[in-house]
């Protein structure tokens, strides 16, 4: 007790432990707080942080330690929106983001100088200069939406390319104003500024993906890889300072640089998001609030500046959001999302007042220091920050809700639908099922997996079954890191063929992923027990992978696609699941198909868009042409067929004889499609309006193949 009564009587406190304690308490209770009394979580914790800052009970100083665990969590929140934003829509929505982008900078940029001139009476630098502090804005709402699971709508992903934009604008008026004022401004001035951003971007870019990929390939160690990630970030962050540019910017491209080496749905992108939600963010978010001084609205110019900033900060980045809205037919509540993620201000805004604040212009009579931006300026952005995080936190709650709820499908629906089961035996390739599993999978299908470890009854004993439980058990905990709940089974039996049968039965498996090993390869006996065993006693789409390097270091996945394959029952099954790894992992997909093949996936993709190319084959017997077209980072998918079936091609017999000559370093991917039996010997009638209506229970890509076989 009386150690707290000292701790207490000398603040703000000093001792690291009690400081970490104070704070982690906070971010423990205000996520509970915050839904009792119905406020977004971020605000939550930015008045959490005006409670216990300098400027409210004062028990702890906005330190060194505060100031270093904020800018990490500020740097991890652009780091996410660049990670998580979707590529394919990103350049689908290029012309849309740089609209929105371009409202949002010129539209408070022109209403704040002009406020700033004629409102305020300030100097026309001084004008600009906030004006630019409008123009800006940080994407604090941000993880409300990746949590609701909206990140790929359109609204989002427009805002978050607009960032891009606006902040850079932004942050190259505050640059250009700087120069202005110390006079530097010449041909060389803009030389450098050129140049270094120039040489900067080409290095994140270009040079970053390289290096992660090699490191991703060598180093699968959890641990590793995650520090890895926090290089890349402030790496980043420092390459952008030094090319004159805010560190954010740094860190958001870092995040589009290791956009298509992190899956979403994996184990590593699940670390980086718990440990940026559980630490990094609200840091920050504390920080933010700790700045806030109350006792500024005791000044009338503070509180006229500060009404005046909030007033045209607000006011802009709606105007901009609802000339988006109109221009693109937005709805309402996409609206409200643009808007609450563009309107909030923080990190480049702290930079420019304080940039403009330490910078000198004169002096008063007295010798005071005349400040491009003064102190009303300096206290009413912090006023602005708070008023315009409160009203960014609540629009983009609301329209986030709303889109979720419509957005979403039924979960419980989808996971009765969507059943994978992996048998496992060998532990060196359980991860890489697992990653292959959860990429192919839809994103709400978490409980919907099964890993299957079979022991040969007549050879059973304790030390096999002691094994096989330990097999299963690192399969759970690989597929946990990826929250996944995983069913393990554990199943006695005369064979592997009659066990996983039996469980596809029992278990009403829609989907089995089957590994080989990696120096093994297939062999012609593997290949006829599947074909002879699961194959004919069983009706799911079957994959049989051979990972030689991590799914997620893929560049492209070539598929090659029999003749006749769009006629047969299971072809929206595997080409949805194909679809999923595009949109999971950002690789491009390459087909190799028949004219006829081509024209339904082509339409398929657009509807639903994806990084793709198409290419015409029909000679499956020239076979290897293909290899001359792999690379060293691709995975060959090769679409199988059943005997007897439409899309069987005699050629497929030599495939394993190929795939272990030819394709032994490179990963490759066997696709066994579903198949009913009473659509093996005949073709399906396009019009068949049960077919239509088996397809249109898998899943938005059976939806649209559904409609494309209507108006056939």
């Amino acid at each position: 007790m009386a150690l707290i009564v000292n701790l207490f009587n000398q603040l703000p406190i000093t001792d690291p432990v009690v400081k970490f304690l104070i704070i982690l308490l906070i971010i423990l209770v205000i996520p509970l707080v915050s839904e009792r009394l119905k406020i977004p979580q971020l605000m939550g914790m930015i008045i959490a942080g005006v409670v216990i800052g300098p400027y409210g009970l004062n028990l702890l100083a906005r330190d060194s330690s505060i100031i270093l665990s904020g800018t990490a969590g500020l740097l991890y929140i652009m780091f996410l929106a660049g990670l998580e934003i979707d590529i394919n829509d990103f350049k689908k929505n290029a012309v849309k983001s740089t609209v929105l982008g371009l409202l949002g900078f010129l539209i408070p940029m022109i209403f704040g100088t002009l406020a700033g001139i004629y409102l305020l009476n300030f100097g026309f630098l001084t004008s600009v200069l906030l004006a630019s502090m409008f123009a800006s804005h940080t994407l604090i709402t941000y993880p409300m939406v990746s949590k609701m699971g909206i990140s790929k709508n359109t609204a989002v992903n427009i805002s978050v390319g607009s960032t891009l934009i606006t902040n850079i604008l932004a942050l190259l008026v505050l640059a250009i104003t700087v120069g202005m004022t110390s006079g530097d401004m010449d041909h060389r001035f803009w030389l450098k500024l050129g140049f270094s951003f120039v040489a900067f971007t080409l290095i994140i870019l270009f040079l970053f993906p390289i290096v992660s990929r090699w490191f991703f390939k060598r180093y699968s160690d959890n641990v590793s890889q995650y520090i890895f990630v926090l290089v890349v970030v402030f790496l980043g962050a420092v390459l952008s300072q030094l090319a004159g540019i805010e560190a954010i910017i740094g860190a958001f491209m870092a995040g589009l640089a290791l956009n298509r080496l992190i899956p979403r749905t994996s184990p590593l992108m699940n670390r980086i998001d718990f440990v940026g939600n559980a630490i990094f963010i609200p840091f920050f978010l504390i920080g933010v609030g700790m700045l806030i001084d109350y006792r500024a609205f005791s000044s009338i110019e503070t509180i006229v500046v500060a009404i005046t900033m909030s007033v045209i900060a607000t006011g802009t980045k709606f105007l901009a959001a609802w000339l988006t809205q109109k221009s693109f037919k937005f709805s309402k509540s996409e609206r409200q999302v643009i808007f609450g993620l563009t309107n909030a201000q923080a990190a480049a805004t702290l930079a420019a007042v304080l940039v403009g604040y330490n910078i000198i212009i004169g002096e008063t009579a007295s010798g005071e220091p005349i400040r491009l931006l003064s102190d009303s300026i300096l206290n009413g952005t912090i006023i602005m920050i708070l008023v315009t995080c409160t009203i960014a936190s609540f629009a983009t709650q609301q329209g986030a809700q709303s889109i979720a709820m419509i957005e979403q499908p039924d979960k419980h629906a989808e996971n009765n639908i969507e059943r994978i089961l992996i048998p496992v035996s060998n532990p060196n390739t359980i991860e890489e099922l697992i990653n292959l599993s959860n990429i192919i999978k839809s994103k709400t299908n978490t409980r919907g997996l099964f890993a299957l470890n079979i022991i040969n009854s007549d050879n059973a004993d304790a030390e096999l079954e002691k094994q096989g439980l330990k097999v299963l058990e690192k399969a759970k905990m690989a597929a946990a890191a990826t929250d996944i709940e995983m069913k393990t089974l554990l199943r006695y039996d005369i064979n592997s063929v009659n066990g996983i049968v039996s469980v596809i039965k029992e278990q009403r498996i829609t989907d089995l992923v089957l590994g080989l090993h990696v120096k093994k390869g297939i062999s012609d006996s593997f290949l006829g027990n599947l074909t002879d065993g699961i194959l004919s006693k069983s009706n799911v789409t079957t994959f049989v992978y051979h990972p030689f390097q991590p799914i997620s270091t893929v560049k492209r996945h070539l598929v090659v696609v029999p003749e006749n394959a769009e006629y047969e029952f299971g072809f929206s099954f595997w080409l949805a699941r194909l679809w999923n790894i595009a949109l999971n992992t950002g690789a491009k997909i390459v087909f190799y198909a028949s004219e006829n093949t081509l024209n339904l996936i082509k339409q398929v993709h657009g509807k639903h868009p994806i990084e793709v190319s198409f290419k015409e084959f029909n000679h499956w017997d020239d076979f290897l042409i293909l290899s001359k077209d792999l690379r060293k980072d691709d995975n060959f998918v090769v679409v199988m067929s059943r005997s007897k079936s439409l899309s069987y091609q005699s050629n497929m017999i030599k495939i394993p004889k190929y795939l272990n000559r030819y394709f032994h370093e490179q990963n490759y991917l066997l696709v066994y499609p579903q198949q009913s039996e009473s659509l093996t010997h005949e073709k399906i009638d396009l019009t068949n309006s049960s077919l239509i209506e088996a397809i249109e229970g898998i899943d938005v890509i059976g939806k649209t193949i559904a409609h494309i076989f209507r108006k056939r």
